[in-house]
């Protein structure tokens, strides 16, 4: 234990008590003798201790109506009180106990008794401060790693879709506009409890950042099929349908490296399903209906809505009021039909991302 002088104050209706306490720790500590707990609280008005010795019978305010006032206070509710007392009976330590004392003391007390009980009760006391402050710098310090992660995170998925986007140069913007409806139509579905069940499972911020991997595995497919400025033959259009297939490679050899996580999870959804239809007639799985994972049932809309919008090497985009139609011209053959009639509240909306309202 330190040598720095720390605050006691000592609390007794006999003079007798606060004579001998106060000759007894003056030596170690700053020892306030307090006659009642009415000045006490006066005092504390101006003066925090680190430990207060509390008689229990006293007149006027006893010290267990001290201690209830204590606690009920944010100021002092954190100050460890030991109770003095002549009375050696399990109820009556019991009872003060329970309202939160730390200890107890009975009177007449050994001098070297008192002293070693004080000087363990703020040795834990210390040690308890000390641990507060370790678990905050631990606490910072993980939340200052985890934003570091994120950051090298977001970096890479950022560096990662330009090159896809820069590969894909009729995209320009397509992964950012894609985010923006995914977050307009989730936020949509929170609000109206659509698919509740399958939301509440999702760490969403994890969703979106892993939204930006769905067209990852257009890496492998050939810059001269991807800025072909007239329709596909059908070996480019079997060749150009495998990059979702390719995503979902990618991604596996990923998490061969770091290990399975929620954030590939996702990716791997968004690389794999955003080619599925409602109808079974998407590729790569031909996967049907509910079976198709809804975030790929999600991410369906939004690309499909970003193409017909856009200037792509062989087309001309479309309005989007034009863009809205096909949508809802496609539910229950291509698309979701609930997610459909989602839609149709939220064709501003898209338009506006779009940057076509």
């Amino acid at each position: 234990m330190s040598a720095e002088r720390r605050i006691i104050m000592l609390i007794d209706d006999d003079e007798t008590i606060l004579a001998l306490g106060r000759e007894m720790l003056e030596d170690r500590y700053t020892v306030y003798p307090i006659p009642s707990g009415e000045k006490l609280f006066s005092i504390l008005q101006k003066v925090q201790p680190d430990l207060i010795l509390l008689d229990i019978e006293m007149p006027g305010i006893s010290g267990h109506d001290v201690l209830k006032r204590l606690k009920k206070s944010p100021g002092t509710s954190e100050i460890p009180v030991i109770f003095l007392t002549s009375r050696n009976d399990p109820e009556n330590q019991l009872e003060g106990l329970s309202l939160g004392a730390i200890d107890y003391v009975i009177k007449p007390f050994s001098p070297p008794l008192l002293v070693q009980r004080i000087e363990n009760h703020l040795l834990i006391i210390s040690q308890k401060k000390d641990l507060t402050r370790y678990n905050q710098s631990l606490r910072e310090m993980v939340y200052e790693q985890t934003t570091e992660i994120k950051n090298l995170q977001n970096a890479i998925l950022n560096i990662v879709s330009e090159i896809v986007e820069f590969r894909d140069d009729g995209t320009n913007g397509h992964i950012e506009r894609i985010i923006g409806y995914l977050q307009v139509m989730l936020s949509a579905m929170n609000g109206r409890g659509i698919y509740r069940d399958e939301l509440a499972q999702w760490d969403l911020e994890l969703l979106i950042a892993a939204a930006r991997m769905h067209d990852v595995g257009k890496i492998y497919i050939s810059e001269a099929i991807l800025h072909k400025p007239g329709k596909l033959n059908a070996e480019e259009l079997i060749e150009v349908r495998k990059h979702p297939a390719m995503g979902l490679r990618i991604i596996g050899k990923i998490r061969q490296i770091i290990g399975d996580h929620a954030f590939l999870n996702y990716a791997g959804v968004f690389a794999g399903a955003h080619h599925e239809r409602w109808d079974g007639a998407g590729y790569p799985q031909g996967l049907k209906g509910r079976d198709i994972p809804l975030a790929g049932r999600l991410l369906a809309i939004a690309d499909v809505y970003d193409a017909l919008v856009s200037v792509r090497p062989y087309k001309q985009p479309v309005s989007p009021a034009r863009a809205a139609e096909e949508i809802i011209k496609g539910s229950g053959s291509a698309f979701d039909p609930a997610l459909v009639e989602l839609f149709k509240t939220l064709a501003s909306d898209f338009a506006a991302i779009a940057g076509k309202p």
